[in-house]
């Protein structure tokens, strides 16, 4: 059973949800009130600790340490040094788990890994070697600890389970950080995550995660909200197992998640070494939440998230019961959203079930020692075949890998000939096991978004990828790829007990926090280049629609693919070439001839007849002063940046001379506050219809009313008829940050226009 409350609700002593403030009282015994319950929260007590602005309504927080792995952190740094930064003000870790192959572009990931550690010994960083542990398992082996605050480049920054809030943010919120910043929000709203009862033997985290996700992100029920965890479920999952749940709370588009600790909490930083870093924490005895989902985790079965979201559940019993007609819907939505190929999931049906390809089980999510553990419960003895179907296991770090060693796990997996792999995101992300064209992957990792298995839809290349456990993906490597739920099962689990061996850290990681070395020069290599100038917003904005995307949700990975492209991250525009390329192909070229107008314009040679025709068109409605107004490119989409935390999903469009985007709703926070770091004004506007690809938009005043704070204005759409048409557009919320930001362009110039003053 999973059952979401439609009002707040009040949570009393930790067990009993009400959603009656009288009730409350009475119970009680007390006067009670929603203003002060809402401080009873975990997330509360946590927010306000880090909190600088005494106002708990508008946050001002710093973290206590910053996490960017190497498709990231050249950018942040590079944004930090031309913004003032000296010396990394608290520990940031550097991993390096994505680029990590360096099979790609030549020498030039390996650049990157070498820059990063002459920016740690320089500016006083923790380096994590290339495949000495994903990132989110070193942050959570090292660094989380109960009541702190972690800011990581990466949407999957969350260490709830250790009592640690982690927020994944695109790059200008670190550099924020590292040139002594904070982090501005408004409060957000915590919604209650009840576990109750007890999960059944094969029913393991993703199966949990992929159940929550299925039941709050579509409705937005907990997006830009902390979920907290509660319940006597709690304490019944172990400290890995909450993890897995935990890094997946990302794809509700929540804001960030809390658990509730206790003594498995506390043995598991004992291990690591680090006692101290434990405190019990739970709400308070009474505690208001702006929502409320109870978990039965005796309910949850064995689960699939089929292609192209998490959020697209299905039991894997509901599946194989009709396996033809789901999985056709299923192929004909996706198909909707993909341009230049197309899957094929119904002709997997044959022989009495359903086959698959490829199993993964991989990265923060499923290279758990616990879920590798079970994986080799299953197949000890056993033989995945020598057939079409493959699978490899990744574990998340080299102390758990060596456990996994020692124990003998490894050697179990590997003979029934399943491939070990290195400490590596690649499966999550297209850069790594990429399957063939046509072929079906499941996949024990954070996302199944088109582009994460690999393909080039333009190139004629397509597989798909659904989510899974790793202990479903076990029970159907064990049977040659014929997809089975590890409920129908009859194993007994070992439940192998974990020792940390944290020599391996001590020998190859650098720990040079509050070691800043400001002699040492940075490694720079040829791939490595500067952040191009951008230009303040002038009063009034020209816009051309270059991309017009009507899909319900437009991905990060959509705006700028992953894959190939991650080796070009520290090169703005080399990568740019790479932005909405696999869904909109045309796009670089449309903005380009945009960006080639605005740059003749500002050297003085004039503007092309379409320009001056558009520029007619508008006189005859109001005043215009082509003289001094820049002509920028935009994107339409209905709902983008669900997914990763990279800035570059804004940073590109705005290299490439972007100036703002339009949407009818932001996915999330994180590629909001991208766009706004790059001086590209986040547009709202509820008539998607006002304007078309290829139209121009004027939008007059609009650096007054960035300023000012406008709740609306209007805009005007330019049609290739000479028509114009009003249409109003809203901003949202925006700090005075933020809106400063936009109006200088970009978050260096706000840094250089708006220096920190001691």
């Amino acid at each position: 059973m999973l059952k979401l409350y439609d009002s707040g609700v009040y949570l009393l002593n930790g067990r009993e949800i009400v959603t009656d403030v009288a009730e409350a009282a009475g119970k009680t015994g007390k006067p009670v009130t929603k203003d002060e319950a809402s401080k009873g929260t975990i997330a509360y007590s946590v927010l306000a600790a880090h909190n600088r602005s005494g106002d708990m309504e508008h946050l001002k927080m710093r973290f206590d340490s910053l996490t960017s792995h190497d498709i990231t952190y050249v950018g942040i740094i590079q944004t930090a040094r031309a913004s003032g930064m000296r010396e990394f003000p608290m520990p940031y870790v550097l991993t390096n788990c994505h680029n990590s192959l360096c099979a790609v572009g030549g020498t030039i990931n390996e650049d990157d890994h070498m820059f990063a550690l002459s920016a740690a010994h320089k500016y006083g960083g923790v380096y994590v070697p290339t495949n000495m542990a994903v990132i989110h398992s070193f942050n959570r082996e090292m660094m989380a600890g109960c009541g702190r605050m972690i800011l990581g480049s990466d949407s999957h920054t969350r260490y709830g389970a250790l009592g640690t809030l982690g927020v994944g943010e695109g790059g200008g919120e670190l550099a924020k950080q590292l040139v002594g910043r904070s982090y501005d929000l408004s409060r957000p709203g915590v919604v209650l995550i009840y576990l109750d009862g007890e999960t059944r033997p094969g029913v393991g985290p993703q199966d949990v995660a992929l159940t929550i996700c299925g039941a709050v992100y579509a409705n937005g029920y907990v997006k830009n909200k902390v979920m907290e965890f509660v319940g006597p479920g709690v304490a019944k999952l172990p400290i890995e197992y909450r993890n897995g749940i935990d890094v997946m709370t990302t794809e509700t588009t929540c804001w960030s998640s809390i658990w509730e600790t206790d003594q498995v909490t506390e043995e598991y930083l004992t291990m690591h070494g680090r006692p101290e870093a434990y405190r019990e924490m739970r709400p308070a005895d009474v505690a208001y939440y702006d929502g409320c989902v109870v978990v039965d985790l005796s309910t949850v079965e064995s689960t699939i998230a089929l292609p192209m979201h998490p959020s697209n559940i299905i039991t894997i019993r509901e599946l194989l019961e009709n396996p033809v007609d789901i999985l056709r819907a299923c192929q004909e939505k996706a198909n909707s959203q993909i341009v230049g190929a197309s899957i094929d999931l119904v002709s997997k049906v044959h022989d009495g079930g359903i086959w698959v390809e490829q199993g993964l089980v991989a990265g923060c999510s499923g290279g758990t020692f616990d879920n590798i553990c079970a994986v080799a419960d299953i197949l000890r003895g056993r033989s995945i075949g020598n057939g079409a179907f493959t699978m490899s296991v990744y574990p998340g770090s080299m102390p758990a890998y060596l456990q996994l060693l020692r124990n003998g796990t490894l050697a179990d997996i590997a003979g029934a000939g399943v491939i070990i792999r290195e400490c590596f995101c690649g499966p999550c992300f297209g850069a790594g096991d990429t399957p063939a064209n046509g072929e079906f992957s499941i996949r024990h990792t954070t996302r199944n978004f088109p582009n994460r298995e690999g393909s080039k839809p333009g190139e004629g290349q397509m597989s798909a990828v659904a989510l899974m456990d790793a202990r479903s993906i076990a029970a159907t490597a064990m049977n040659h790829g014929r997809l089975t739920p590890a409920t129908d099962l009859d194993i007994r689990y070992t439940q192998v007990p974990y020792s940390f061996d944290g020599s391996v850290y001590e020998k190859r990681v650098y720990f040079g926090y509050g070691k800043a070395e400001p002699d040492h020069a940075l490694r720079f290599g040829p791939n490595i280049k500067d952040w191009p100038e951008q230009p303040a917003l002038s009063e009034d904005l020209l816009l051309r629609v270059c991309s017009y995307i009507t899909d319900p949700v437009t991905t990060t990975d959509e705006l700028i693919p992953s894959g190939e492209a991650s080796s070009y991250r520290s090169n703005p525009e080399r990568l740019s070439e790479f932005t909405l390329s696999r869904k909109d192909p045309e796009y670089v070229g449309r903005s380009k001839a945009v960006r080639a107008i605005e740059r003749d314009r500002i050297a003085g040679k004039g503007l092309p007849e379409e320009v001056k025709a558009v520029y007619q068109a508008l006189s005859k409605v109001m005043a215009v002063d082509p003289e001094h107004t820049d002509i920028g490119s935009t994107i339409f989409a209905v709902r983008p940046g669900d997914g990763s935390a990279r800035e570059q999903a804004a940073s590109c469009q705005r290299v490439l001379g972007a100036s703002a985007n339009l949407a009818k709703e932001y996915a999330t926070k994180r590629y909001r506050s991208n766009c706004i770091n790059w001086g590209m004004a986040p547009l709202l506007v509820e008539d998607e219809h006002a304007f078309a690809l290829g139209d121009w938009v004027f939008v007059p005043g609009l650096r007054k009313a960035v300023l000012e704070g406008t709740p609306a204005f209007t805009a005007y759409a330019v049609r290739a008829d000479g028509s114009v048409s009003p249409f109003t557009v809203t901003l949202g919320e925006l700090t005075w940050d933020e809106r400063q930001i936009i109006a200088d362009g970009c978050l260096i110039n706000y840094y250089r226009n708006h220096p920190v003053t001691e």
